[in-house]
Protein backbone atom coordinates (compact mmCIF):
# COMPACT_ATOMS: atom_id res chain seq x y z
CA UNK A 1 0.00 0.00 0.00
CA UNK A 2 1.56 3.56 -1.03
CA UNK A 3 2.44 6.05 1.39
CA UNK A 4 0.59 8.79 -0.23
CA UNK A 5 -2.75 7.03 0.94
CA UNK A 6 -2.34 7.95 4.77
CA UNK A 7 -2.81 11.51 6.36
CA UNK A 8 -1.73 12.94 9.99
CA UNK A 9 -4.77 12.54 12.41
CA UNK A 10 -5.15 14.23 15.39
CA UNK A 11 -5.52 11.39 17.74
CA UNK A 12 -4.05 12.02 21.61
CA UNK A 13 -4.85 15.49 23.11
CA UNK A 14 -2.63 17.11 25.43
CA UNK A 15 -3.92 16.27 28.47
CA UNK A 16 -4.09 12.79 27.31
CA UNK A 17 -0.54 13.14 26.05
CA UNK A 18 0.38 15.14 29.85
CA UNK A 19 -1.38 12.81 31.59
CA UNK A 20 0.57 9.72 29.66
CA UNK A 21 4.14 10.76 30.22
CA UNK A 22 3.56 12.69 34.31
CA UNK A 23 1.69 8.72 35.42
CA UNK A 24 4.75 6.69 33.65
CA UNK A 25 7.29 8.90 35.44
CA UNK A 26 5.10 8.83 38.99
CA UNK A 27 4.68 4.99 38.68
CA UNK A 28 8.02 4.19 37.70
CA UNK A 29 9.35 6.20 41.12
CA UNK A 30 6.74 4.39 42.96
CA UNK A 31 7.87 0.99 41.58
CA UNK A 32 12.01 2.05 42.54
CA UNK A 33 10.96 3.56 45.95
CA UNK A 34 8.59 0.71 46.83
CA UNK A 35 10.97 -2.10 46.01
CA UNK A 36 13.27 -0.06 47.97
CA UNK A 37 10.64 0.56 51.12
CA UNK A 38 10.22 -3.72 50.87
CA UNK A 39 13.76 -4.64 50.69
CA UNK A 40 15.90 -1.94 52.44
CA UNK A 41 19.55 -1.98 51.02
CA UNK A 42 22.23 -2.52 53.85
CA UNK A 43 23.92 0.52 54.06
CA UNK A 44 27.70 0.48 55.81
CA UNK A 45 28.50 3.68 57.39
CA UNK A 46 30.77 5.25 60.02
CA UNK A 47 27.85 7.69 60.88
CA UNK A 48 25.44 7.08 63.70
CA UNK A 49 21.73 5.78 62.24
CA UNK A 50 20.11 8.88 64.05
CA UNK A 51 22.24 11.62 61.44
CA UNK A 52 21.40 9.70 58.88
CA UNK A 53 17.80 10.07 56.87
CA UNK A 54 18.32 8.24 53.18
CA UNK A 55 15.59 6.14 53.87
CA UNK A 56 12.92 9.28 55.32
CA UNK A 57 13.59 10.58 51.73
CA UNK A 58 12.68 7.63 49.89
CA UNK A 59 9.42 7.71 51.54
CA UNK A 60 9.15 11.17 51.07
CA UNK A 61 9.64 10.28 47.37
CA UNK A 62 7.37 7.71 47.19
CA UNK A 63 4.81 9.73 48.71
CA UNK A 64 5.25 12.78 46.93
CA UNK A 65 4.43 10.40 43.66
CA UNK A 66 1.81 9.11 45.17
CA UNK A 67 0.36 12.68 45.40
CA UNK A 68 1.23 13.20 41.64
CA UNK A 69 -0.17 9.97 40.26
CA UNK A 70 -3.63 10.85 42.15
CA UNK A 71 -3.32 14.78 40.69
CA UNK A 72 -3.13 13.48 36.90
CA UNK A 73 -5.96 10.50 37.24
CA UNK A 74 -8.26 13.09 39.05
CA UNK A 75 -7.20 15.36 35.24
CA UNK A 76 -7.94 11.99 32.89
CA UNK A 77 -11.02 11.21 34.97
CA UNK A 78 -12.38 14.48 33.85
CA UNK A 79 -10.75 14.49 30.61
CA UNK A 80 -12.92 11.38 30.10
CA UNK A 81 -15.87 13.39 30.34
CA UNK A 82 -14.56 16.57 28.12
CA UNK A 83 -12.25 15.22 25.52
CA UNK A 84 -12.53 13.87 22.14
CA UNK A 85 -13.79 10.87 21.24
CA UNK A 86 -10.17 8.65 21.52
CA UNK A 87 -10.08 9.84 25.19
CA UNK A 88 -13.80 8.83 26.54
CA UNK A 89 -14.46 7.28 29.10
CA UNK A 90 -17.38 4.77 26.85
CA UNK A 91 -13.76 3.99 24.37
CA UNK A 92 -13.07 1.52 27.98
CA UNK A 93 -15.98 -0.26 27.80
CA UNK A 94 -16.40 -2.23 24.73
CA UNK A 95 -19.05 -4.53 26.05
CA UNK A 96 -21.27 -4.56 22.81
CA UNK A 97 -21.74 -7.08 20.33
CA UNK A 98 -19.44 -4.71 17.88
CA UNK A 99 -16.77 -3.86 21.11
CA UNK A 100 -16.76 -7.81 21.94
CA UNK A 101 -15.97 -8.84 18.21
CA UNK A 102 -13.54 -6.14 18.17
CA UNK A 103 -12.01 -8.51 20.76
CA UNK A 104 -11.83 -11.25 19.46
CA UNK A 105 -10.09 -10.07 16.17
CA UNK A 106 -7.69 -8.15 18.21
CA UNK A 107 -6.72 -11.55 20.44
CA UNK A 108 -6.52 -13.75 17.21
CA UNK A 109 -4.61 -10.94 14.85
CA UNK A 110 -2.84 -9.36 17.34
CA UNK A 111 -2.01 -11.53 20.42
CA UNK A 112 -2.09 -15.14 18.57
CA UNK A 113 -1.07 -13.53 15.34
CA UNK A 114 -3.16 -15.25 13.14
CA UNK A 115 -3.00 -14.41 9.63
CA UNK A 116 -5.54 -12.24 8.17
CA UNK A 117 -7.39 -14.28 4.67
CA UNK A 118 -8.29 -10.56 3.06
CA UNK A 119 -6.15 -7.54 5.24
CA UNK A 120 -8.37 -4.41 5.61
CA UNK A 121 -6.94 -1.96 7.07
CA UNK A 122 -10.34 -0.48 8.73
CA UNK A 123 -10.23 -3.17 11.17
CA UNK A 124 -7.20 -1.48 12.84
CA UNK A 125 -8.53 1.26 15.46
CA UNK A 126 -7.63 5.11 15.37
CA UNK A 127 -7.31 5.00 18.97
CA UNK A 128 -7.21 2.60 21.41
CA UNK A 129 -7.90 -1.01 20.32
CA UNK A 130 -10.29 -3.04 22.29
CA UNK A 131 -7.88 -5.19 24.00
CA UNK A 132 -6.03 -2.01 25.42
CA UNK A 133 -9.10 -0.28 26.20
CA UNK A 134 -10.13 -3.04 28.31
CA UNK A 135 -6.65 -2.89 30.07
CA UNK A 136 -6.16 0.04 31.05
CA UNK A 137 -9.95 -0.20 32.39
CA UNK A 138 -8.29 -2.85 34.48
CA UNK A 139 -5.31 -0.93 35.45
CA UNK A 140 -8.03 2.23 36.58
CA UNK A 141 -9.24 -0.26 39.10
CA UNK A 142 -6.00 -1.77 40.44
CA UNK A 143 -5.05 2.20 40.66
CA UNK A 144 -7.90 2.74 42.65
CA UNK A 145 -6.45 -0.50 45.25
CA UNK A 146 -3.11 1.46 44.79
CA UNK A 147 -4.50 4.38 46.32
CA UNK A 148 -6.81 2.74 49.27
CA UNK A 149 -3.96 0.51 50.17
CA UNK A 150 -1.12 3.05 49.91
CA UNK A 151 -2.70 6.08 51.73
CA UNK A 152 -4.27 3.35 53.96
CA UNK A 153 -0.78 2.62 55.44
CA UNK A 154 0.65 5.92 55.27
CA UNK A 155 -2.75 7.55 57.54
CA UNK A 156 -1.35 6.47 60.64
CA UNK A 157 1.82 8.72 60.33
CA UNK A 158 0.06 11.70 58.01
CA UNK A 159 -1.05 14.99 59.95
CA UNK A 160 -2.86 15.58 56.93
CA UNK A 161 -6.80 14.79 56.15
CA UNK A 162 -6.35 13.09 53.05
CA UNK A 163 -4.28 10.11 54.08
CA UNK A 164 -6.50 9.72 57.49
CA UNK A 165 -9.69 9.84 55.41
CA UNK A 166 -8.18 6.38 54.56
CA UNK A 167 -7.68 4.94 58.24
CA UNK A 168 -10.29 2.15 57.76
CA UNK A 169 -8.40 0.85 54.60
CA UNK A 170 -6.14 -1.64 57.01
CA UNK A 171 -8.76 -2.75 58.88
CA UNK A 172 -11.14 -3.31 55.75
CA UNK A 173 -8.83 -5.81 54.60
CA UNK A 174 -7.49 -6.85 57.45
CA UNK A 175 -4.71 -5.57 59.06
CA UNK A 176 -1.03 -3.89 58.13
CA UNK A 177 0.34 -6.67 56.95
CA UNK A 178 -2.79 -8.15 54.35
CA UNK A 179 -2.64 -4.28 53.58
CA UNK A 180 0.82 -4.49 52.56
CA UNK A 181 0.66 -7.47 50.56
CA UNK A 182 -2.30 -6.39 48.44
CA UNK A 183 -0.54 -3.41 47.83
CA UNK A 184 3.01 -4.81 46.75
CA UNK A 185 0.89 -7.58 44.29
CA UNK A 186 -0.59 -4.54 43.05
CA UNK A 187 2.68 -3.00 42.31
CA UNK A 188 3.81 -6.25 40.49
CA UNK A 189 0.64 -5.85 38.25
CA UNK A 190 1.74 -2.83 37.49
CA UNK A 191 4.88 -4.05 36.17
CA UNK A 192 3.20 -6.78 34.24
CA UNK A 193 1.40 -4.05 32.68
CA UNK A 194 4.12 -1.55 31.52
CA UNK A 195 6.37 -4.39 29.83
CA UNK A 196 3.51 -5.62 27.96
CA UNK A 197 2.43 -2.19 26.77
CA UNK A 198 5.86 -0.93 25.72
CA UNK A 199 6.21 -4.59 23.72
CA UNK A 200 2.71 -3.92 22.10
CA UNK A 201 3.29 -0.38 20.97
CA UNK A 202 7.00 -0.96 19.11
CA UNK A 203 5.10 -4.12 17.85
CA UNK A 204 2.23 -2.33 16.47
CA UNK A 205 4.81 0.54 15.44
CA UNK A 206 7.22 -1.77 13.44
CA UNK A 207 4.02 -3.69 11.85
CA UNK A 208 2.10 -0.64 10.84
CA UNK A 209 4.17 2.47 10.53
CA UNK A 210 1.04 4.62 11.94
CA UNK A 211 3.25 6.67 14.50
CA UNK A 212 2.17 4.74 17.25
CA UNK A 213 4.81 5.51 20.13
CA UNK A 214 5.80 9.16 18.36
CA UNK A 215 1.85 9.74 18.66
CA UNK A 216 2.19 10.27 23.00
CA UNK A 217 4.06 13.20 21.66
CA UNK A 218 2.70 15.16 18.78
CA UNK A 219 -0.79 13.16 19.08
CA UNK A 220 -1.05 12.18 15.78
CA UNK A 221 -1.35 8.96 14.03
CA UNK A 222 -0.99 7.92 10.17
CA UNK A 223 -4.31 6.67 8.90
CA UNK A 224 -6.08 6.31 5.49
CA UNK A 225 -6.62 9.68 4.00
CA UNK A 226 -10.30 8.83 3.74
CA UNK A 227 -10.34 7.52 7.34
CA UNK A 228 -8.20 10.76 8.51
CA UNK A 229 -11.38 12.71 6.71
CA UNK A 230 -14.57 11.09 7.98
CA UNK A 231 -12.22 11.85 11.21
CA UNK A 232 -11.88 15.40 10.93
CA UNK A 233 -15.50 16.11 9.82
CA UNK A 234 -17.04 14.09 12.96
CA UNK A 235 -14.91 16.18 14.96
CA UNK A 236 -15.70 19.55 13.35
Amino acid sequence: MSTHDYKRAYVWQLPVRVFHWINALAITTLIITGLLISHPPGIISVNEASSQFWFGYIREIHFMSAYLMVAVLIMRVYWAFKGNKYANWKVFVPFNKKGLSSVWYTLKHDIFLQNEKTYDDKNIPVGHNNIAAISYLVMFFLAIVMILTGFGLYSANSTWFLPKMFGWVPEFFGGDMNTRVIHHVTMWGFILFALIHVYLVLFHDWLEGRGESSAMISGYKFVRATRAKKNSEKEN
